[in-house]
Order: structure tokens, then sequence, then C-alpha cells
């Protein structure tokens, strides 16, 4: 299986902060990656400068072999590259069909709208269920689902999720699994930051593990979970999905340095 992401020695930083060192791992064509760690271990930078949001400023990334690192975020989106971020941004005063309709229309064009309209709530049955509902009025599970509805109906070489059951509850984290595994077993290859680690280790193929901006360990996820469980701590691999959050969204804000 030939590596469609590649990073090699990467660092990066948010001005003097410097966030990410030495970073290498790859993520497979068609395979899935769980990128793990610990509150501010630098997993989110990670997502935010494979997708073209934060510079790098050493090494590179590389993308089915097209090196990305300078890349605008809008450049790389359209190699196929997608990024699913924490938390949830919606149009509140638009339908819930009409917050997709203007992504699938922007991305595929309007004749293939309807197609995506229908996968879309293929995945997310609630969202068909509330498509003439006004987003801002939706729960805030809900919204989340929206927003990943947006990114996971569009095919894509790579997507790029990150803390995807933060604030959840455990109903809507199965919903958002599921998709993510119909996705990957079309073909999309995945690279999943998630804070549950046993759901991300269940859906991936390898495990990256962040300590304070550092890999320290990587490979096959059986290979790997002994590192995991010395190098976390207990919480983060509790299978406790909702925990720190309710289906409102309502949960604590993101760590400082992710």
């Amino acid at each position: 299986m030939s590596d469609l992401l590649e990073l090699s020695h990467v660092d990066a930083a948010y001005g003097p902060y410097r966030a990410l060192f030495d970073v290498s791992f790859t993520v497979p064509e068609g395979g899935a990656v769980a990128l793990v760690g610990a509150n501010g271990a630098g997993k989110s930078t990670v997502a935010r400068v494979v997708s073209g949001l934060v510079p790098v400023t050493r090494g590179s990334v590389r993308f089915a072999g097209r090196d990305i690192g300078g890349l605008a975020a809008w450049r790389v989106a359209r190699l196929g590259l997608a990024h699913a971020p924490e938390g949830r941004s919606v149009f509140a005063t638009l339908t819930v069909e009409e917050n997709l309709a203007l992504t699938f229309r922007r991305a595929a064009g309007p004749r293939r709208t309807p197609a995506l309209l229908t996968r879309a709530y293929e995945a997310f049955p609630r969202l068909g269920e509330r498509r003439h509902q006004a987003a801002g009025t939706l729960s805030g599970g809900e919204q989340r689902m929206l927003t990943l509805a947006r990114v996971l109906a569009l095919p894509q070489r790579l997507l790029v999720v990150d803390e995807l059951s933060l604030g959840l509850a455990p109903v809507v984290v199965d919903e958002v699994f599921a998709a993510l595994r119909r996705v990957l077993a079309e073909g999309t290859s995945l690279l999943v930051i998630e804070q549950h680690v046993p759901r991300a280790l269940a859906l991936a193929d390898r495990a990256v593990v962040l300590v304070h901006g550092r890999v320290v360990a990587a490979g096959p996820v059986a290979e790997v979970a002994d590192a995991i469980s010395t190098l976390l701590p207990a919480r983060a691999t509790s299978l406790s999905p909702a925990e720190g959050g309710d289906e409102s969204g309502r949960a604590p804000g993101p760590e400082p340095g992710r």
C-alpha cells in the first residue's frame, strides 16, 4: 500500500511559540491513521499543517507525491484533502438543506448537488428529518452532524477529522463513526484525531502518539497499544465518548497549544 500523505521532519510554530518538533509519519492510500495524545500535544496543529492553515517552518508535507507545505489551504483542498475541524460552524439563519447545498454547489456544481444531498441524508438521517429547519435551532450534536455532512458527503482522497466526539452524546458519536467507516470503505484515507482513544483505534490501521509536539510512537495499532496505555492518561483511554459534554455541544474549550 503506497503512502498518500507523508510528513517528514516537520516543525511548526504560532509566532514565537513552537508547537511541533521533527514530526514524521505517513498515512497510506485507503488506510486510516489515529493521531492520539494528551491535551496540548499538538494534534490539532498537525491537522492545520496538513490542510495548509499553519505553515511549516521546517521539513516537508507531501500529498499524493506533491509537496504541499507552501500551498494555501484552498489549493490543498482542491487536491482532494478535506479538513473537518473540531467544533461546529453553520449558517444559523439558513435551513439544514441550504447549508448543505451551498457547500455542494460550490464544490461539485448544481447538477451533482441533489445526489450529494441524498448522500448526506443517508449518512445522517436526522438531518434529513430536519432539512427545512433553521440550522441555528438544531441541538449542538445536530449542528456538529451538519458540519461533518458537508465534508463527508463529498468524495475526498484524504479526510482529516479533529475531535469528532467532543461534547457529543454516545448515540451521536456512534452515527459519526459509522459515517467515517463508510467513507473509509469507499476508499477515502483518514487521519483521525480523537480524544477518546479506543474509538480512534477501533477505526484505524495505524496509530501515531504525540507528546509535547513530538512523535514518540508510531506503527500498527497492535504494536503501539502498550505505548499508548503507558504514555496517555487513563481518562484519555476510557470508553466514555460523552464525558465532558452532552449532545448540546456544551463542553470544555480546546486546550492551549493544540
